[in-house]
């Protein structure tokens, strides 16, 4: 097969959505790219399937019966693995607009951005206030909150990190968000909303690192961006799933000459020294299989191919649920994102609930997909980490609760060894963490930052 080149500029193993937008970012730039699988499907970790493959990965049902087909043909069923929304100003649509992916693929606004306050019966979802004037009509807060809560958010506004004049008197080399936050009069339940639902952090320590405050001021702007570049929220999802993202990469990588090769399994990488440069590989699913080896400068691929690379951080919990309903408090949007702050039900870590329905092409009319996440506080009873998620959903149709997913990170950052590693995909439900991991990948493979084109008018997002 002549396509296997001797050498690459770089082979990345996985199509899972971190390598999938590193090997398209880097065919564009003009390296040639050798791009491997050794599943039959692009994805990895972050595949879509159908409703069928979903019962039988997660046993489901009895041998000999087939649940699935009251639920209309599996095939109308495009379900997210790895539950994810794109912040419409945010880093990803950045580098899908400025590589053009977006030719592939058409979004559509998520419709709602929410948060709650208080837990079980107590609890109040609603609205994430993303202008002076949701803050002022947000249930959220009291009436003297949400005035404070304006002049917050228009403070944040016309904030200028390089403009003294604009820091409310406030040195933001020494003093904390927690700071500002106390400059404004802001309650503890308003910081939570904020920092969690609009700067996204994943925990509170951004609240006390010195001299951080412009950056969790710069999230929150994005935030405001976000929503105010489509209205509703500031979230998009691509028609038809997540798996056309990696999908879109392809066709990119291979219209820049990148090759891509599925059903193909690396038999040993190759060193030299200490140096990784190259692999011996097999593509099966051809008769016969096809044994190759070929170089490369540089390797990239997610946590599975190296195990003794990688250690375990953590573990994700994720329940993937099938409602006939929207998410009660949320005016019967077709889709949301929820977060509940860890602080409003006693937990360390956040809980996430993504919600997508028919209007996204995922599922038949009438049903809605909703992916209830968080990171492992305990070493059993998982149902019940979830269980603040969960109750939110209302009646439940079908729930896949799989065993925890192992988190995993690189011991080490690749310049040993020429390999660098990804990290798995957090409990977020939203884009941001991965794309962090894409911009330190590049940079420490590269040596470069990597540099995206300003968003230009290019992303189709459908209305209705």
């Amino acid at each position: 097969m002549d396509e296997i080149a001797p050498e690459y500029d770089v082979i990345v193993l996985g199509t899972g959505l971190t390598e999938c937008i590193l090997s398209g970012v880097l065919s564009v730039k003009g390296k040639k790219v050798l791009h491997i699988d050794r599943n039959d499907h692009y994805g990895g970790e972050a595949a879509s399937v159908n409703l069928e493959t979903l019962f039988k990965k997660y046993g489901n049902f009895q041998e000999g019966s087939k649940p699935w087909e009251k639920y209309g043909r599996p095939a109308d069923w495009n379900i997210d693995l790895v539950p994810k929304l794109l912040m419409s100003s945010g880093e990803l649509t950045n580098i899908l607009v400025s590589t053009d992916v977006t030719r592939y693929l058409e979004f559509k606004q998520v419709a709602g951005s929410y948060v709650q306050q208080g837990a079980a019966s107590k609890a109040t979802v609603a609205k994430v206030p993303s202008d002076a004037a949701e803050a002022l009509r947000s249930p959220l807060m009291g009436i003297f909150e949400k005035r404070r809560m304006k002049s917050f958010i228009e403070w944040v506004g016309t904030f200028d990190a390089a403009d003294a004049s604009t820091h409310k008197g406030l040195d933001l080399s020494s003093v904390s968000m927690k700071d500002v936050y106390d400059k404004f009069g802001l309650e503890t339940g308003t910081r939570d909303f904020i920092g969690h639902a609009m700067a996204l952090y994943l925990d509170d320590s951004y609240l006390t690192a010195v001299g951080k405050a412009p950056e969790a001021i710069e999230r929150i702007r994005l935030y405001g961006n976000s929503v105010a570049r489509y209205g509703k929220s500031p979230y998009i999802y691509p028609l038809y799933g997540l798996g056309e993202l990696p999908q879109g990469f392809a066709r990119l990588s291979a219209i820049y000459g990148g090759t891509y090769m599925l059903n193909t399994s690396v038999d040993e990488v190759l060193y030299e020294g200490s140096k990784a440069v190259g692999i011996k590989a097999t593509m099966g699913g051809i008769e016969p299989e096809m044994k190759f080896e070929t170089k490369a400068k540089f390797i990239l691929g997610d946590p599975s191919y190296f195990p003794q690379k990688v250690k375990v951080v953590g573990h994700v919990l994720k329940a993937i649920c099938v409602l006939k309903h929207p998410l009660a408090g949320t005016g019967d949007a077709d889709s949301a994102q929820l977060i509940i702050p860890q602080s409003q039900v006693g937990r360390k870590n956040d809980i996430y609930i993504a919600c997508i329905s028919s209007a996204h092409n995922v599922c038949p009319k009438g049903y809605y997909i909703a992916i209830v996440s968080t990171i492992a506080e305990t070493s059993a009873n998982h149902h019940l980490e979830l269980q603040p998620g969960l109750e939110r959903l209302g009646q439940i149709e079908e729930q896949f609760l799989g065993p925890p997913i192992p988190l995993y990170e690189p011991l080490e950052d690749g310049s040993k060894d020429n390999i660098f590693i990804s990290k798995s995909y957090d409990a977020t439900s939203h884009f941001e963490t991965t794309t962090d991991d894409v911009q330190d990948i590049y940079k420490r493979a590269t040596g470069e930052e990597l540099k995206v084109e300003g968003l230009r008018e290019g992303l189709q997002v459908s209305e209705e």
